[in-house]
């Protein structure tokens, strides 16, 4: 019961901080759909992959970082757990540094790669352009949420993300309604809401120096190569966002053309809230099984992992409630009923919803490999549900079926990489239960 207390603990503050972003994501949608038209949060959902790529960074960084620091800490190493967290901070800065100068370097040619049309190209742009400048806040503020779960304040990371979408809501209503700067208010208001983040936790770790701290650090580069494999999964799982969208508006582009980019806008930050939350789930659970697996307490691992399981259960069937009884209500949001696109986009949801179902038990293991430092079938199931599967499914599926078949690959991507989960988890599980019986 404790065991279970304390998953919750950890659990739901990290649900809540992952709907406070996606919200203030659909929030940026929503202000820009009012208050510059379909073409403006067509734009930003076409710059959608590039803020995932941005995100990425952070959390390939942060997850392994936070992996090996769970991990020292419980074996009272607590030098060492500093050591990792301040290194981290600066590569983190250093690498989003780098990030900025080449996007902005060569911000056109991202943007017509982003899959930026005429009409919308100048839009594109702009969003880029301005979410590039705040690179550093993004991956930072993202280090800094994680680290304060694995230094035992889970509740500081809700305060945090909170604070930056309450911040985002009002710069978007504020720079985008009330000044009219359309997309580059949209994505100004984005970035000064990181920045609001990255002071909180900032504030938090200067404050409170008990366990982790914010100092120097003994540099040791080499435990990048323990690191960056534990963070690859979780990385992968928030490049997915974004690469879904980015193979998407290109395939809709090339089957359907430019006036279901809206349709898909709506569907993408639906995925994304679904996606976040059972990212939230997982990173919730990740701490304390690493925490877990350093005291050598392999038995409450693998209780977490059934706490995680069955929260991902839960929300699979909420969230699949939502895309298909909620979808009239989702796309008048952000279309009207008036729109041209209002019915086929709620047809259009319906049939993504599906997916929706599977989705979380394959981010809910990968999350779980990670944590007991089993790089290999994190990587693969992210990798498969990321990359691979999706990529066939939506090409074959669009080939095969046109429009009705860009809606269900997901779902067919999904259930094929729930797949390769059940088979890493046999592989894992099968020798255990000999030892056990043995």
């Amino acid at each position: 019961m404790e065991l279970r207390k304390t998953f919750l603990k950890f659990a739901l503050p990290s649900v809540a901080s992952m709907w406070a972003f996606s919200l203030y994501t659909m929030v940026d949608g929503l202000f820009v759909a009012r208050g510059v038209g379909e073409s403006g949060m067509a734009a930003v959902n076409l710059s959608m992959p590039f803020t995932s790529l941005v995100f990425m960074v952070g959390v390939l960084l942060a997850t392994g970082t936070s992996t090996v620091i769970s991990v020292a800490l419980g074996q009272e190493r607590l030098e060492e757990a500093r050591d990792y967290f301040n290194q981290n901070l600066a590569v983190t800065g250093a690498v989003s540094l780098l990030l900025t100068a080449a996007v902005l370097l060569n911000l056109e040619a991202v943007a017509l790669f982003l899959g930026a049309t005429p009409d919308t190209l100048d839009y594109v742009k702009e969003y880029v352009g301005t979410i590039a400048v705040f690179a550093v806040f993004f991956t930072v503020s993202y280090n800094l949420e994680v680290q304060v779960k694995a230094n035992g304040a889970p509740q500081v990371s809700t305060i945090g993300v909170l604070s930056c979408a309450v911040m985002n809501v009002a710069l978007d209503a504020l720079f985008v309604i009330g000044f009219g700067w359309g997309v580059w208010g949209a994505a100004l208001a984005t970035g000064l809401a990181q920045v609001t983040s990255t002071a909180v936790f900032l504030a938090y770790f200067l404050t409170h120096r008990e366990r982790l701290q914010l100092g120097r650090f003994r540099r040791n580069l080499g435990a990048y190569r323990r690191i960056l494999p534990l963070g690859l999964s979780e990385g992968l799982n928030e490049l997915s966002n974004g690469l879904v969208v980015f193979l998407f508006n290109h395939t809709i582009l090339r089957v359907i053309g430019e006036q279901a980019l809206p349709a898909y806008t709506i569907i993408s930050y639906v995925n994304t809230l679904v996606l976040m939350t059972m990212t939230g789930i997982a990173q919730g659970m990740q701490p304390l099984v690493s925490y877990a697996l350093g005291a050598e307490r392999r038995r409450d691992c693998h209780r977490l992992l059934k706490y995680g399981v069955a929260a991902a259960a839960l929300f699979a069937i909420l969230s699949f409630a939502l895309g298909e009884l909620g979808a009239p209500l989702v796309v008048e949001a952000f279309l009207g009923r008036d729109s041209a696109v209002f019915s086929y986009s709620v047809s259009a949801l319906r049939m993504y919803a599906w997916s929706f179902l599977a989705m979380g038990f394959n981010v809910v293991f990968a999350a779980f490999f990670t944590a007991v430092e089993r790089p290999v079938p994190a990587f693969v199931i992210s990798l498969s549900r990321s990359l691979v599967l999706l990529s066939a499914s939506l090409l074959a599926m669009s080939t095969v079926f046109g429009d009705r078949g860009i809606w269900l690959s997901t779902l067919v991507s999904e259930l094929g990489c729930l797949m390769i989960t059940a088979c890493c988890g046999i592989t894992y599980f099968q020798p255990l239960g000999t030892e056990k019986s043995g």
